[in-house]
């Protein structure tokens, strides 16, 4: 690869075509001659089968076989990870890598063209905001001594999101799509190219109307489903010097969300008689949100010099209003739900479903809107240079990034009388529960080497984070301040051994800020191990890690979505406090396999990647934070599934393709413990099988149809926050795309 290559920056050779083909066959990509290791360059400017550490990256033509909207089901061919399905359809993913807790992903950096892009990565890390998977062309996912690049979240890893860059050469796409539940997706982009002056416009449209079986307070069927906008704007302008290349690219983006999504489901009982059912009180449940974005970049690069430097000046603003069932003034709505049947419990999953009047005020549901403002902002630069002495060839990158964000809630709720279907209002003004605003600002800095010498490659690096934060409660009119500041090292090392096979092995210390104000709690910090072997060869790659993450201080944040409810601790626990777990322990073994095997102008595309992983805490506690609750040593976490697996396989050819997915995930733990999986609360273990085929018809024109959950299965995927919640059903949808 190119010696000046970018960190983060994939490169994919484009092979060269047959020079021969069956008549009125368009030919297809030749397998490529080159060494394996140019196809993808993703840390360091270090090519992946190199690589020291895991990486992994999820092209565009795997995002385009099956057309996924949901992220999370996109991002399960990367071993490794974990999610939690709340919704069914993708909303607000809960993400996990090696084992950390998935809630909002808020334990995983997330990026979107190399920038943070959640709605307040260090004060509020909490995912709110997704962006839509269709206007992606690429995902690298990274773990392992490479994570240190990124920040602030570094003891799990980072998922980069890549969008469309502007073509080339003047070009257009449409892609038309209906479905069943009402779905609909409109999704076009063009672009033109000048080689001095480049534009990019970008339009998606989501929605349909929900699988969830909801009446309203007028008898009607409720539409439990969302429509979602982004639009998308690139402006870029380059010069070439006669050693220099300059280019200055805008990047604007805006994005809506309605989304009648409730927090609100079932008991088991309930579950197993209509999966998809949602109760009547959860009928005004309602997200509202929009985001505005915009990204400046300046890329200089020097040929001479093999030296590249990229700097982001970056700005999201985030919106968000949910009106949602909280719960019930004296009655936690998780313990009601999975206990339905002790104390009061009756007589408030009658009002829950409609069948039972609330006779006080005490019997009352609490609904509110949480009301949060965000807006996150800063400047970046990355130094990138490569060069060499002798045999040895060096890489080198260096960064440093300041970084502002906040987040201001103002939470309120009023309490309803449930008569049948309908929901009456007690008292005329909501009362506030929440009216607070938290700030951070960051300086971070990071470097990382990569000397190479034959078929070694050693990667130190390191990473310095300085946090300020401040808290302040405006209703409680108190402000809290605190500082931390972190030294985070790390090494990989990669040792090719003979043709494509080589071992890999690393080391480093992963790091989770604590939330705004907190003097006095300890940040997650974790010492994370790997090891393993990869084999690399032409268009094959198998490889097999083990991870082993050793946490000095295991820490949760308190967040609605994991079933914290308030200050009391018979309902729940301070909501956004931090609960440390102590000392605790999590490892694994990662699996996969990727070819692509050509048979004359067919492609035979064959991916599995299969997850073991263990965990277990090494301390007996007793925490408010419901994810953790009362923890005896040697308990396992939850929400961590023993044996994960994805299977991939089709068949492709220039005029179609058909492709299958099968996954499997077992039953996971919602509370600790230890033991069998029968005597405890847990998911159902699940299998699902997605099918997909294409087909082009004419010139421009293709056609596609997808089929999730081929054989209608349901299970209970998760219970929180409150109550057994499904996938989605099996859903069928059928497009038409046409490129110019």
């Amino acid at each position: 690869p190119p010696a000046a290559s970018m960190p983060g920056e994939a490169i994919t050779l484009i092979p060269v075509t047959p020079a021969s083909s069956p008549a009125g066959v368009e030919p297809i990509a030749a397998p490529p001659s080159a060494p394996p290791e140019t196809i993808e360059v993703v840390v360091v400017g270090t090519p992946i089968a190199r690589l020291a550490g895991s990486a992994h990256v999820i092209t565009d033509k795997q995002l385009q076989r099956f057309e996924y909207d949901d992220p999370t089901v996109a991002l399960l061919n990367t071993p490794g990870l974990y999610v939690r399905t709340e919704d069914g359809m993708g909303l607000r993913p809960n993400i996990a890598l090696r084992g950390v807790n998935p809630d909002r992903s808020k334990k995983v950096t997330l990026l979107e063209d190399g920038v943070l892009f959640g709605p307040a990565p260090y004060s509020a890390p909490a995912g709110y905001y997704f962006p839509l998977l269709t206007r992606m062309t690429k995902i690298k996912i990274i773990k392992g001594p490479g994570a240190i690049g990124y920040g602030p979240q570094t003891v799990a890893g980072t998922i980069d999101f890549t969008t469309r860059d502007i073509p080339d050469d003047t070009s257009a796409y449409a892609d038309v799509a209906v479905g069943q539940y009402g779905y609909g997706k409109a999704h076009a982009w063009g672009g033109i190219n000048t080689g001095k002056f480049g534009v990019l416009l970008e339009a998606v449209r989501l929605q349909n109307n929900g699988f969830k079986e909801l009446v309203d307070s007028r008898g009607r069927e409720a539409d439990t489903g969302f429509i979602r906008d982004e639009w998308m704007a690139k402006f870029s302008y380059t010069h070439h010097g006669e050693d220099i290349d300059n280019q200055l690219k805008l990047k604007l983006t805006f994005s809506d969300e309605t989304s009648n999504e409730s927090y609100l489901g079932l008991s088991d009982a309930d579950f197993k008689q209509s999966p998809n059912r949602r109760y009547t009180a959860s009928q005004l449940d309602r997200m509202h949100n929009y985001r505005v974005a915009a990204v400046l970049t300046h890329t200089l690069k020097s040929r001479k010099r093999n030296l590249t430097l990229v700097t982001n000046v970056y700005r999201h603003d985030l919106q968000r209003t949910w009106r949602k069932v909280n719960g019930f003034a004296d009655a936690n709505l998780f313990e009601v739900l999975n206990n339905p049947s002790v104390g009061r419990n009756p007589t408030y999953l009658g009002i829950l479903r409609g069948q039972q009047a609330s006779a006080n005020a005490s019997q009352a549901i609490l609904i509110g809107p949480n009301q949060r403002s965000f807006i996150s902002q800063g400047v970046e630069s990355r130094l990138n240079w490569a060069g060499k002495t002798g045999p040895v060839t060096h890489r080198v990158e260096a960064g440093v990034r300041y970084h502002n964000d906040y987040i201001d809630r103002h939470h309120s709720q009023s309490a309803f009388l449930v008569d049948g279907d309908a929901l009456t209002p007690v008292n005329a003004y909501p009362q506030t529960t929440a009216f607070n605003k938290e700030s951070t600002h960051a300086v971070a800095l990071h470097a990382n080497y990569a000397v190479s010498w034959k078929e070694l490659t050693i990667t130190p690096g390191l990473r310095t984070e300085l946090i300020a934060s401040k808290s302040k409660d405006r209703l409680a009119l108190s402000e809290l301040t605190a500082f931390n500041a972190v030294v985070l090292p790390g090494v990989g090392v990669y040792q090719g051994i003979y043709g494509g096979l080589g071992i890999l092995g690393g080391v480093y210390q992963g790091f989770s800020p604590p939330p705004p104000g907190s003097a006095k709690a300890k940040p997650e910090k974790s010492i994370n191990y790997e090891a393993g072997a990869r084999f690399t060869d032409r268009l094959l790659r198998a490889e097999t890690v083990f991870f082993y993450n050793d946490y000095k201080n295991l820490t949760d944040i308190c967040t609605e979505s994991s079933g914290c409810t308030g200050a009391d601790p018979d309902t729940g626990g301070m909501l956004n406090a931090q609960y440390s777990a102590g000392a605790a322990r999590t490892y694994g073994l990662e699996v996969l396999l990727e070819h692509e095997l050509p048979i004359n102008v067919w492609r035979v595309p064959i991916g599995v990647a299969y997850t073991w992983t263990k965990s277990y805490f090494e301390e007996s506690f007793m925490s408010q934070d419901p994810i953790f609750g009362n923890v005896q040593k040697g308990d396992e976490m939850p929400y961590v599934p023993r044996h994960q697996t994805r299977i991939t396989a089709g068949v492709e050819h220039p005029r179609g393709s058909f492709n299958a997915n099968f996954t499997y995930v077992s039953r996971e733990r919602e509370v600790p413990g230890r033991g069998s999986l029968n005597d405890t609360i847990a998911t159902d273990a699940t299998t699902l099988v997605d099918i997909a085929a294409s087909a082009k018809v004419w010139g421009p024109l293709s056609v596609y149809a997808n089929i999730f959950n081929l054989f209608d299965s349901q299970y209970i995927v998760a219970r929180r926050p409150f109550g057994a919640r499904p996938n989605a059903p099996r859903w069928l949808h059928a497009g038409i795309k046409a490129t110019y």
